[in-house]
């Protein structure tokens, strides 16, 4: 049996997970022992205010991360107030998301602006001043709160990750947040490579955190998980990724492998095993916690994973057999 991973393990709630299995899943998170429940904001689906809040309200000790709460939905003021909320009321138990959100979905909100990046910094500068209790930074050129001051806010102010999607908001990461959130894949090249960006323009900072998103299948054998989890790279391939595919040997083959794909299915449908088991997290139990250790050597504090499939409490069950005996 492998060794158990030195660092923390979380899982994704899965956007479309009907409503009335949400708190189910967040409670059988807590007592299977993940470390973390990650929440998404996506366009058209849940808030994520408002389930981070009912989810850390069910449960009793687990971690609440929100993934992600894009800069340009919400005013920096009003965000700061929730997030310290939250903060007072489940001490040390949320983390703190921050994106510029994906641009077909903040384009179909109308909040794409002209310079995502300068939004975020200033916007993540913004809310994680307000949470420490200071008055707002002087005005910038998207956001203005300096005349707010927080006059609840909590002992220790939560960490604040920023959701990148490349070198420049990854060095944005060190110099306005915690650490940065990586969307799957994460393998451990990318990771390394991930870290080093941040950690560059972090140098004093106390933290300069990676929590990273994988999908993950957990099954008897390898092949069966392999099988599994491939239709949810389906959509993975799009140039904006490249990325991810860091120190990965087949990268040049996997985008001219993408080009030549009549459809996103029929490119998940006929990518090589191997490839799948580098951009996910799936295998057997032994496989996907050495898998695991992988990352978190590589850097990653948290290793969160994303189930698949239809029968999302059956596999937060399975995916439940990598954490380590406590």
């Amino acid at each position: 049996m492998s060794a158990p991973s030195a660092g923390r393990i979380g899982v994704m709630l899965p956007r479309d997970l009907p409503a009335t299995q949400v708190l189910e899943f967040a409670r059988r998170a807590d007592a299977l022992g993940f470390d973390e429940l990650w929440v998404v904001e996506d366009l058209g689906f849940r808030g994520g205010i408002a389930q981070a809040s009912a989810v850390l309200a069910a449960t009793e000790r687990i971690v609440v991360g929100i993934g992600i709460l894009p800069a340009g939905a919400r005013n920096a003021a009003f965000s700061a107030m929730e997030i310290a909320t939250l903060a007072q009321l489940f001490p040390g138990r949320i983390i703190a998301g921050i994106g510029h959100g994906m641009p077909s979905f903040m384009r179909a909100a109308g909040a794409w602006p002209k310079s995502p990046l300068t939004l975020l910094g200033e916007y993540t500068t913004a809310v994680a001043t307000l949470l420490r209790g200071e008055p707002g930074p002087a005005a910038g050129r998207y956001v203005d709160v300096a005349d707010v001051v927080l006059e609840e806010v909590p002992d220790a102010a939560p960490p604040i990750l920023l959701g990148v999607r490349g070198p420049k908001s990854l060095t944005l990461a060190g110099r306005v947040s915690d650490g940065a959130l990586l969307a799957e894949p994460s393998t451990p090249e990318y990771i390394a490579a991930s870290l080093a960006f941040v950690r560059s323009e972090a140098p004093a900072r106390a933290r300069a955190e990676i929590t990273t998103y994988d999908v993950a299948v957990v099954a008897e054998n390898e092949a069966a998980a392999l099988a599994q989890v491939r239709p949810a790279l389906a959509w993975f391939g799009e140039p904006d990724w490249a990325p991810h595919l860091v120190g990965q040997p087949f990268a040049e083959d996997f985008a001219r492998h993408r080009a030549a794909s009549a459809s996103r299915e029929e490119f998940a449908a006929t990518i090589p095993d191997e490839w799948v088991a580098e951009l996910s997290l799936a295998g057997t139990a032994d496989q996907v916690r050495a898998r695991i250790a992988a990352r978190h050597r590589a850097g990653a504090v948290s290793v969160v994973l994303t189930p698949v499939g239809a029968d999302r409490l059956g596999e937060l069950d399975r995916l439940a057999a990598v954490l380590p005996t406590r």
